[in-house]
C-alpha cells in the first residue's frame, strides 16, 4: 500500500555508521584524557605552587605592604652590618657606604607611602649594596696583596692546551672534575693530581682517584682510590661534575641537597655546609646550560689564591649567579660560609665559570672547538665586566667542568671526558 523510503533509510544508515564511528573515537579520546588527567593535575598544581609566591603582582600590583616590609627588613639587617664594618674598619669606603644606605633608607620610606620610585631599582641597589658590605669584610687581609699577579687586575689571555689526556675510565664517561691540589702550602699533596668521573648515568660518583706525582697522573699508574660513600645514591655521595682537592680533603657538592661536602682523606669523615639563599637550586633545577644543558651542574665548587669558593643560583636571586666563599674550621672541624655575593648573570645562559684571584669568570659556547670567557665579577670591588672575549681551545663539544689551580695557574677542563689544561697569563 505505501512505498519503502529506501533513499531516506540509506541517508539514515550512513548516519548511523558515521556516528558510530565518531562515538567510538570519541571513546577513544575520553579514555586518553582519564589517563592523562592526573598528570596534567599534577602539573597544574605544580605551577600553582611555583608561581604563588608572585600571585601579588596579579592581585594588587607591582609590590604590596608584605614586600615593602620584608625589604625594609632586609635592609636593617644591611644598615647593621654596615654599621659593624664601619665600627671596626673606619676607612673612606665603610664611610660611603654608611651615606649610601642612608639614603637608600629614606628611599623606602617613601616607597611606604608613594608609588613613585620604582621598588625595581631600589632592590638592584640593595643588592649591590650588599655586595660592598660583603666585599668590605675581608678587604684588604685576603683578597688583595697576597700575590702580585693578582694585583695586575682581570686575566689578559688563555694559552693553547698545555696537557692533553683522555679519562683514565675511558671518554665514555663524559662528565666529571680533574685537577691538581689547589692548596698552596700542602706540603703532603704538593704534586697530586686527581681525576673524578661520574660514573653513574653521568651525574653521581662515590669515588676519587688520587695520583701522588705528574708522571703517574700521565701514566695512570699508581693511584690511590678513595671512597667517601658506599653508594651513587648515599647522602654524601657527588652530585654533578664540580669537586675540587684542597689540602687534606675533597670539597664536592652533596647528593641531592644544597649543601657542600668536606671528605677528609685522612678520616674518611663527611662535613657539610648548607649553601645561604632562598631556594637554592640542586637536582637540576639551575645547570650550566647556555649552548646545551649539563646535567646537575647546579653547585660549582672552586679553589683559588683566596679560598674555597661555591658557585650556584637561587630563586631568590631570580635564576642568577650567587658566589659564596667557603672556610674549613680546623679547631671547631666544621665548614662554615662566611661570604656571599648576588650577581645579575643568569646561570643558564653559561657554559661554566671558575675562581681566579677572588674573581668569577664565566664562559660561553662559541662552537664545537671553542668557548669564551665573556663575563667578570670581583668580590673584592662588587664589580661586573661583560666585555671580556678570551678564548678557550677544546676538543669535544661539552664542557662538563672547569677549575682553576692557583699553585701553577693553570685551568683544567673535563671536555666530554678528555682532560685539558691551560696557562692563564696576566
Amino acid at each position: 500500500m505505501w512505498s519503502f523510503p529506501v533513499e531516506k533509510y540509506k541517508a539514515v544508515h550512513q548516519q548511523v555508521l558515521s556516528c558510530e564511528g565518531s562515538l567510538n573515537h570519541l571513546q577513544e579520546q575520553v579514555k586518553l584524557s582519564s589517563q592523562r588527567l592526573p598528570q596534567i593535575y599534577a602539573l597544574v598544581e605544580n605551577v600553582t605552587a611555583r608561581l604563588e609566591p608572585y600571585q601579588y603582582l596579579h592581585d594588587q600590583g607591582v609590590y604590596t605592604a608584605l614586600s615593602l616590609h620584608l625589604l625594609g627588613q632586609e635592609l636593617s639587617q644591611l644598615e647593621t652590618d654596615i654599621t659593624a664594618i664601619h665600627s671596626q674598619l673606619n676607612n673612606g669606603q665603610t664611610r660611603k657606604l654608611s651615606k649610601e644606605v642612608v639614603k637608600l633608607r629614606g628611599d623606602v620610606d617613601r616607597m611606604t607611602t608613594s608609588d613613585t620610585i620604582n621598588m625595581k631599582t631600589v632592590k638592584e641597589k640593595l643588592r649591590y649594596l650588599k655586595n660592598s658590605a660583603e666585599s668590605c669584610k675581608s678587604i684588604p687581609k685576603d683578597f688583595r696583596g697576597q700575590e702580585r699577579y693578582c694585583l695586575k687586575g682581570l686575566i689578559t689571555n688563555i694559552s693553547d692546551p698545555v696537557m692533553t689526556k683522555v679519562n683514565p675510565h675511558g671518554n665514555s664517561y663524559i662528565s666529571g672534575s680533574w685537577g691538581k691540589q689547589a692548596q698552596m702550602d700542602s706540603l703532603a699533596q704538593m704534586s697530586s693530581y686527581w681525576v673524578l668521573p661520574l660514573l653513574n648515568s653521568n651525574i653521581w660518583g662515590n669515588s676519587v682517584s688520587i695520583y701522588q706525582t705528574y708522571e703517574d697522573f700521565m701514566a695512570s699508574a699508581k693511584k690511590k682510590d678513595y671512597a667517601f660513600a658506599s653508594s651513587y645514591t648515599h647522602a654524601d655521595a657527588i652530585e654533578g661534575p664540580s669537586a675540587v682537592l684542597y689540602g687534606e680533603a675533597l670539597y664536592y657538592h652533596c647528593y641531592r641537597s644544597a649543601d657542600v661536602c668536606h671528605y677528609d682523606l685522612n678520616t674518611n669523615i663527611v662535613k657539610r655546609v648548607t649553601l645561604p639563599g632562598i631556594g637554592v637550586g640542586f637536582n637540576n633545577k639551575f645547570p650550566y646550560c647556555y649552548y646545551d644543558c649539563r646535567a646537575n651542574s647546579d653547585v660549582d665548587i672552586e679553589a683559588d689564591e683566596t679560598g674555597l669558593w661555591a658557585i650556584y643560583a637561587t630563586m631568590g636571586n631570580h635564576g642568577n649567579i650567587v658566589v659564596s666563599r667557603l672556610v674549613w674550621d680546623s679547631e671547631g672541624d666544621e665548614l662554615n660560609v662566611t661570604q656571599t655575593w648576588a650577581t645579575r648573570l643568569f646561570k643558564k645562559a653559561v657554559t661554566n665559570a671558575f675562581m681566579v684571584c677572588g674573581v668569577l669568570y664565566a664562559t660561553r659556547y662559541v662552537d664545537e672547538y671553542r668557548e669564551e670567557v665573556f663575563y667578570a665579577f670581583d668580590t673584592a670591588t662588587g664589580k661586573e665586566d661583560n666585555s671580556l672575549a678570551l678564548p678557550l681551545e677544546k676538543v669535544a663539544k661539552g664542557v662538563a667542568s672547569l677549575s682553576y689551580n692557583p699553585t701553577n695557574r693553570q685551568i683544567f677542563m673535563y671536555n666530554d671526558g678528555y682532560l685539558l689544561a691551560y696557562q692563564a697569563h696576566f
